[in-house]
């Protein structure tokens, strides 16, 4: 299949099962280098293929071309190549093609687990901050291999106890600048958010909080401050640590909290408040993207519309005019002049 969007909103329309989740899935591939919602590789062959094989072109704002081919079989890892030449690590692609996205399961960002949470603040930062990008990643090598310590420690209370100072304070330098970079990006992020959730919710109040395995951080909390009350951290909860074999303080436990009108969202909301929040967060995000990178970012959204009434699809699309290119799927067409309808079964037929 070969999809050529045009600028602004691109609405791809079709039944379901027709195929419109997979061609975002695609282009997700090569912007991000994963699927759309963090399914894994094997997960998105087809039935009864043994390989992917996805060709795309990326032109940014300033005219600069970002070719990107992706593979992936059974028997060979993913392999990635962007403007002819092999990306090792892939992590060296995040940030070069932004890129934000919706998808109904991506709900539990609002109402699941804090690691729904963490993923989705470590990808919004990830993208727009490659010092971060790279922090998170050591900062989890550096963490498994303290929780290995703590095993060992917890079979043989001695055997190579003098190893864990040197793990907490490595661990605690990584840990204190992901969380000063964190709670900075909520204090920024959040402005934003609020004058889009206002634009689709007039009558309640939201807020998001940034909760710390350390307890209250403020922002003007510095780095090296955070990085003692890691290491004060560590120490205190040392035996309890080795007794469970884990680390139990650094931005790994950290979650989100969201409010409306002082209240907890997962606790309280209905189902359109949980998604109207998703989406604010999503359109807060793309603005968040382009004041940060001067760049409009990729807009992926994967049945945005259903269950919003006509008032609220209103309002988005009020939203999504002032972005770059977006693109839309839905069962229905939007009869809307500045959105450009493409029917998912004349691509397949045109693939042919």
């Amino acid at each position: 299949m070969t999809f050529k969007p045009v600028d602004g909103i691109n609405l791809v329309y079709g039944r379901n099962g027709s195929g419109k989740t997979s061609l975002l899935e695609g282009i997700h591939y090569c912007a991000l280098t994963r699927g759309f919602v963090s399914a894994n590789d094997s997960e998105c062959l087809s039935f009864l293929k043994d390989f992917f094989l996805l060709e795309s072109s990326f032109l940014s704002d300033t005219e600069s071309l970002i070719t990107v081919k992706l593979t992936y079989t059974k028997e060979k890892e993913k392999q990635i190549i962007v403007n002819n030449s092999e990306i090792k690590p892939f992590s060296r692609h995040i940030g070069s093609i932004p890129c934000i996205t919706f998808s109904p399961p991506e709900i539990v960002i609002v109402n699941g687990a804090p690691g729904e949470r963490r993923r989705f603040i470590d990808t919004a930062i990830s993208q727009t901050n490659r010092r971060y990008l790279d922090d998170l990643l050591a900062y989890r090598r550096v963490l498994n291999q303290r929780n290995a310590l703590l095993l060992q420690l917890h079979d043989n209370q001695t055997v190579h106890k003098e190893m864990l100072p040197l793990w907490n304070e490595t661990l605690a330098r990584l840990a204190a600048s992901i969380v000063k970079t964190r709670v900075q990006f909520i204090t920024s992020f959040f402005e934003r958010f609020k004058e889009i959730y206002g634009q689709l919710s007039v009558d309640e109040d939201p807020l998001i909080i940034y909760r710390s395995s350390l307890g209250k951080i403020c922002t003007h909390t510095s780095v090296e401050d955070l990085y003692s009350l890691f290491i004060r951290k560590y120490e205190e909860s040392e035996r309890i640590e080795i007794f469970r074999a884990q680390t139990l303080a650094g931005p790994h436990r950290d979650d989100l909290i969201f409010f409306l009108n002082d209240k907890e969202i997962k606790k309280f909301a209905s189902q359109g408040q949980l998604r109207t929040f998703l989406i604010a967060l999503k359109l807060a995000q793309y603005r968040f993207f382009y004041d940060t990178l001067g760049e409009k970012p990729l807009c992926l959204l994967d049945d945005i519309f259903s269950e919003l009434d006509s008032s609220r699809i209103a309002d988005i699309f009020a939203i999504l005019e002032t972005c770059g290119q977006t693109i839309i799927t839905s069962t229905e067409i939007k009869n809307k002049s500045n959105v450009t309808p493409i029917c998912i079964e004349f691509l397949k037929q045109s693939a042919e």
